[in-house]
């Protein structure tokens, strides 16, 4: 199999580190790619998201299968323009974008198949909205544009005038969604999806907010895998989630081969509640969970293009990850750019020892590990593996500040909360 991957964050760097594990790989491309990934992948200079620059170099290097992990490319309808002309594609079509697109669409979706989802209201105007707020003030909402929008992009609050201030922004992208603010745990469950069924990775536990108290959302600063609680998450997330969302996806004729990503709050009542659906890969759970998997990627691919994903069997490796996200000042609202990394012992940046933790590059742009310079908000994710969640965090975070740079922050908690759980 040739390979093209669209993408340049942390996330696409995992996934084009399982591929480069492969044995059936012939050849991997990487568009654009990173400083990172050009040790083991060409990367391509073009953009990922125009269809026909794609198709172009599809054909100049003999690629015959194209993974869209990242959302843009999605959007911008490359899956239906490979397709037609007869290349291979890993990704949603148009057809079925609007589970994420369309949260509102999203939310009948799960009452259609009985799965658990918050309670909302979708408003097209500010005055509906103000109307329902003021029957209602103190109470904790959660406020989400309806339309795509990065999953940072929203307010989790009881304060009735900062959700107004904020929904005057969203309503420029279009209606809005008013949700009730649900306490618990955050997952994420992963699925590799085809015509006839599914493949589930291990399910991960993702830290969303900037801190752990009084945090800002943004798109993830960490993430652990595989997670302990006192039930049995997988069993539930399997029979109260994932199952009723395949078996809607093929009644209602969105089934396509790709990644489907559910991101779950587990609530009070250990009930896996869905607070939104993706159809591609998240970040940083792609980087926490793909140093475990033991499954050759390749031929799960192969898998998925003739429609038995379900007769694949996860293979784990040992242990467990923790995933620290290092970011930039003012992320995630602005993030400052350009700001130049301190040298990075290639050792450590190209992932060569096995005994140190895996890094997955994101937001940092150059060619050399010495010229490096921030390019946007997660810059590089560091993920320790150890036999327990504790030993993973203390991998983790003995390196974490040799990724540094001016304003460069990360969380201090990842992972602080399975810990014992993991050991008993």
């Amino acid at each position: 199999m040739r390979v093209l991957i669209l993408g340049s964050g942390a996330k696409d760097h995992a996934i084009a580190w399982w591929f480069y594990q492969s044995n059936c790989l012939e050849e991997l491309f990487i568009a654009p790619g990173n400083v990172a990934t050009g040790r083991f992948a060409t990367n391509l200079n073009i953009d990922p998201s125009d269809p026909v620059e794609v198709y172009e170099m599809c054909i100049e290097h003999s690629i015959n299968y194209v993974f869209i992990g990242t959302e843009a490319p999605l959007f911008t309808g490359v899956v239906d323009y490979l397709n037609e002309r007869s290349i291979h594609t890993f990704g949603a079509p148009k057809r079925a974008l609007k589970l994420e697109a369309d949260r509102n669409f999203a939310r009948a979706f799960t009452d259609r198949h009985n799965i658990p989802t918050p309670r909302r209201n979708l408003f097209t105007t500010m005055d509906a909205l103000e109307k329902f707020l003021s029957r209602h003030k103190g109470e904790h909402f959660v406020l989400k544009s309806n339309t795509l929008a990065p999953s940072r992009i929203m307010i989790d609050s009881s304060d009735t005038d900062a959700l107004l201030s904020f929904a005057s922004k969203l309503f420029e992208r279009g209606p809005v969604l008013l949700e009730e603010h649900i306490k618990g745990v955050h997952l994420t469950a992963t699925i590799l999806v085809d015509n006839n069924g599914y493949f589930a990775l291990p399910i991960t536990s993702d830290y969303m907010y900037s801190s752990e108290e009084d945090g800002v959302p943004t798109g993830g600063m960490g993430s652990v895998c595989p997670i302990t609680m006192s039930q049995d998450i997988n069993q539930l997330a399997r029979e109260m989630v994932i199952e009723p969302t395949i078996y809607g996806m093929k009644v209602e004729q969105l089934s396509y081969k790709g990644v489907l990503t559910i991101s779950i709050i587990v609530n009070s009542q250990n009930i896996p509640v869905v607070v939104d659906y993706h159809v591609r890969f998240n970040d940083p759970a792609t980087q926490a969970m793909v140093p475990l998997i033991g499954n050759d990627l390749v031929q799960l691919l192969t898998a998925m293009e003739e429609d038995r994903l379900n007769q694949e069997k996860l293979i784990l490796k040992s242990g467990s990850t923790v995933a620290v996200v290092v970011a930039s000042r003012n992320y995630p609202m602005n993030p400052e750019i350009n700001k130049a990394v301190c040298p990075i012992s290639p050792i450590l940046l190209y992932n060569t020892l096995g005994s140190l933790p895996y890094v997955f590059t994101g937001a940092v742009r150059g060619s050399k590990e010495d010229e490096l310079v921030t390019s946007g908000g997660r810059c590089f994710t560091i993920v320790g593996h150890g036999e327990t969640i504790r030993k993973a965090n203390e991998e983790a975070y003995r390196y974490v500040n040799a990724f540094r740079f001016d304003g460069c922050w990360y969380r201090e908690d990842i992972g602080n909360a399975f810990m014992i759980q993991n050991e008993n």
